[in-house]
């Protein structure tokens, strides 16, 4: 064989290698992708399935509301006046009588002036099967009081009157502070036994 046609036949044998370690590439990439794609996920049972959690689940607040009758310091300051509104409906005589209170002790906006001391919180309220409730209230309720005999009257029936005018169920009410019996709440109302309706100071 001439010199010029060993070097032709070299160069097919090498083309001839080269396109065969090519599709040897191409088959093993071929074989590759088959088995990530197409083995596994059939030998292991599928892709995962991306399951979405589902949103947490939040109360609905119904609105519902009903009528009470609450009362603040007459304009002349010697009396309560009574003030008809709207107070969230609560289950129960104990729930209802939580959410009178909590209404009755709110800050309010002028012209209204409440007799309960600022800052005074419901800690806690349940009624007996006897019809007494017991209203705990918070420190404030005594610390921030201003004290003399009119306004202890004034406090002491403005949340005695909330509850008894509103519950018929709800027939005495006594007055508990920080979770404790107390004795009075300025020196002049007897506070350890429940108290019932007195309208006496409404005007």
């Amino acid at each position: 064989m001439t010199p010029p046609r060993r070097a032709l036949a070299q160069r097919r044998r090498a083309a001839l290698i080269a396109a065969g370690a090519m599709v040897s590439i191409v088959a093993v990439a071929v074989a590759l992708a088959w088995l990530l794609f197409v083995g596994l996920p059939r030998w292991y049972g599928g892709p995962a399935k991306v399951v979405a959690a589902a949103p947490p689940t939040v109360p609905v607040p119904t609105g519902r509301k009903i009528k009470a009758r609450l009362f603040y310091v007459a304009d002349d300051g010697s009396g309560l006046t009574s003030v008809e509104q709207e107070v969230p409906y609560g289950e129960g005589i104990a729930g209802q009588a939580k959410e009178i209170v909590t209404a009755q002790i709110a800050p309010v906006a002028e012209p209204l002036l409440s007799a309960v001391p600022p800052g005074t919180t419901l800690r806690a309220l349940f009624v007996t099967a006897h019809g007494d409730a017991y209203v705990d209230l918070s420190r404030e309720f005594v610390t921030a009081h201003p004290g003399g005999s009119l306004d202890e009257l004034l406090t002491v029936y403005t949340i005695i009157n909330a509850l008894t005018v509103n519950l018929p169920a709800v027939s005495g009410v006594q007055l508990l502070v920080d979770g404790k019996e107390v004795d009075t709440l300025a020196g002049h109302v007897d506070l350890r036994r429940p108290l019932a309706k007195n309208l006496t100071w409404v005007q």
